[in-house]
C-alpha cells in the first residue's frame, strides 16, 4: 500500500530528499499564506496611509485566528504523524475528523464575536481615531471568512503531517491567486477601497477552503473527514492541547505583540504604525520560507519519534538549521542594501520610508537566529515536549517582546520601538540553546 511506502520514505529515505520533498510545497504554502497580507498591503498602500495602517492593525487579529487554526491543525497533526509512525491509522482518522469539526466551530464563534464587538475590538487592536473607520470597514468584512480560513489551515496542517504537503499546497495557492486577481478589481475597478481588499480576501478564503476539501479526495491514503469519526472524548482534546498549545503561544502572543507594537508606534503617528506594519510583512515573508522548511521537517520528526528513530531526528534538525541560517543571512545582506526600496514598494511616503528603513535595519540583525528558534520550537512541539515547546513559542514575541516594547520606547523613543524585535530575538536565542540540548540528551 502507498501508506507503507510513505512510512518507509519518511523513516528511511535520505534526509535531504525527505525534507526537500515535504518542505518545497510547504514553503510555497507559507509564501502564499503571506501573499494574502502582502497583496492587501501593496494595493491598499496605493490608497492612503490610513488604509495601510488599518490593514496593519487588523493583521494582529488575524494572528489570533491563525493561532487557533494552527492550534487545531498542529495539535492534531503531530498526534496523527506519531500514530501513523506507530502504524495506528484508526486513532489518526478519528483525530483528523474531530479536530476539523472543532476548528470550524471555533471559527464560527470567533466571527460572530468579532462582528458583535466590532468597534471595541478595533480600538483594542490599536486603531487611532483617524484609522478607526478604515479598520472597522476592513475587519467587518474579513470576519466572514474566518471559519473558512480556520478550516483551510486545519486541513493543510493535517495533510502536511501525513506527508502529503503537495496536495495541501493547492488549496492555499488557489485561494491566494484568486485574491491577487480580485484585489485591484474590487479596490480600484469597483471603487470599494479598503472594503474591496477585505472582500477579495474573503472570497479567496472560501475558494481555497473548497479546493482544500477536494484535495483530501486525491488519494485513497489521505485521511478523509467523516461525521461518524467525530469524537468528544477528552483523550483527543488532551492530545490537541498538548500538540497545539505551542501554536497558541506562538501565534497568540504574536497578536499581543503586534497590538502592543501598534500602541507604541501610534504615539509617533499613523506613519509609524504603517511603517512598522510594512516591516512586519517583509520579515514574515522572509521567515515563511524557514517556517516552511521547519514544517517540512515535522512529518519526518513525528514519524521517526513514533518509530523511535531519534538519531534520524537530529540529522533532520541539523540539516534544516544549516539551510535556514544560510538563507536568512542572504536576505539580511540583501535587505540591508535595499531597505528603502523594499519599504517604498508598499507605501511611497517619505515619513513611512524613513521609519521603516531604520526599523528594518534593526530587524535584520537578528535574521540569522530565526532558523534555530523556528526549527527548535517545531522539534519540541512534534516530540510532545509541551512545556518547553510553549516556553520557546512564547519567548520571541511574548516573554521578552511585551516587556521590551514597554521599556525600550520609554528610554529610547521611536528607536526603542524600531529595535525591540531584534533585542527580543537575541534573548530568545540564548534561552533556546540549552533547551534544545536538553531535548536531544533525553532522546539518547
Amino acid at each position: 500500500m502507498k501508506v507503507t511506502d510513505n512510512y518507509v520514505f519518511l523513516t528511511k529515505g535520505p534526509i535531504h530528499q525527505v525534507i526537500g520533498t515535504l518542505a518545497v510545497p510547504t514553503i510555497i504554502s507559507m509564501l502564499i499564506t503571506n501573499v494574502y497580507n502582502i497583496v492587501d498591503t501593496f494595493f491598499v498602500g496605493q490608497i492612503d496611509t490610513q488604509s495601510t495602517a488599518a490593514v496593519g492593525v487588523v493583521f494582529s487579529l488575524m494572528f489570533v485566528v491563525q493561532a487557533f487554526s494552527f492550534f487545531f491543525g498542529n495539535g492534531s497533526g503531530t498526534y496523527i504523524a506519531r500514530q501513523l509512525g506507530a502504524r495506528d491509522r484508526h486513532h489518526a482518522e478519528r483525530m483528523a475528523s474531530t479536530a476539523f469539526f472543532y476548528a470550524l466551530c471555533c471559527g464560527t464563534l470567533l466571527a460572530v464575536f468579532g462582528l458583535v464587538f466590532l468597534t471595541p475590538i478595533s480600538k483594542m487592536l490599536g486603531s487611532t481615531p483617524t484609522i478607526l473607520p478604515y479598520t472597522e470597514s476592513y475587519l467587518g468584512i474579513s470576519l466572514f471568512g474566518v471559519p473558512f480560513l480556520m478550516g483551510s489551515f486545519c486541513i493543510n496542517n493535517q495533510m502536511r503531517f501525513q506527508g502529503y504537503a503537495r496536495y495541501s499546497m493547492y488549496g492555499m495557492v488557489s485561494g491566494a491567486v484568486l485574491n491577487c486577481v480580485l484585489d485591484p478589481i474590487f479596490i480600484f475597478g469597483l471603487h470599494m477601497g479598503v472594503a474591496g481588499a477585505a472582500l477579495a480576501t474573503v472570497v479567496g478564503y472560501i475558494f481555497g477552503f473548497i479546493v482544500m476539501l477536494r484535495m483530501t479526495r486525491m488519494s485513497p491514503n489521505i485521511i478523509r473527514y467523516s461525521v461518524k469519526r467525530i469524537s468528544f472524548s477528552f483523550a483527543y482534546v488532551k492530545e490537541i492541547l498538548a500538540g497545539g498549545t505551542p501554536s497558541i503561544s506562538r501565534q497568540g502572543l504574536a497578536a499581543v505583540s503586534t497590538i502592543a507594537l501598534n500602541f507604541a508606534a501610534g504615539a509617533y503617528g499613523d506613519a509609524a504604525i504603517a511603517a512598522m506594519s510594512i516591516v512586519n510583512r517583509i520579515s514574515m515573508f522572509v521567515y515563511s520560507v524557514v517556517v516552511g522548511l521547519g514544517q517540512g521537517f515535522q512529518p519526518l520528526c513525528g514519524f521517526c519519534f513514533g518509530a523511535k528513530l531519534y538519531g534520524r531526528i537530529k540529522e533532520g534538525y541539523n540539516f534544516c538549521l544549516k539551510v535556514g541560517t544560510v538563507f536568512l543571512v542572504f536576505w539580511a545582506v540583501f535587505l540591508f542594501f535595499f531597505s528603502k526600496e523594499a519599504i517604498a514598494l508598499f507605501r511611497n511616503d517619505p515619513e513611512v520610508i524613513a521609519v521603516g528603513t531604520s526599523a528594518l535595519h534593526y530587524q535584520i540583525i537578528s535574521y540569522p537566529l530565526i532558523a534555530m528558534l523556528t526549527v527548535s520550537n517545531m522539534l519540541m512541539q512534534t516530540c510532545r515536549k509541551t512545556i518547553r515547546a510553549n516556553i520557546l513559542a512564547a519567548a520571541r514575541q511574548g516573554l521578552f517582546f511585551v516587556p521590551l516594547i514597554i521599556i525600550l520606547p520609554h528610554y529610547f523613543g521611536l528607536t526603542g520601538v524600531e529595535c525591540c524585535q531584534a533585542v527580543s530575538d537575541v534573548l530568545a536565542f540564548l534561552l533556546a540553546v540549552p533547551l534544545v540540548r536538553w531535548a536531544f540528551r533525553e532522546m539518547k
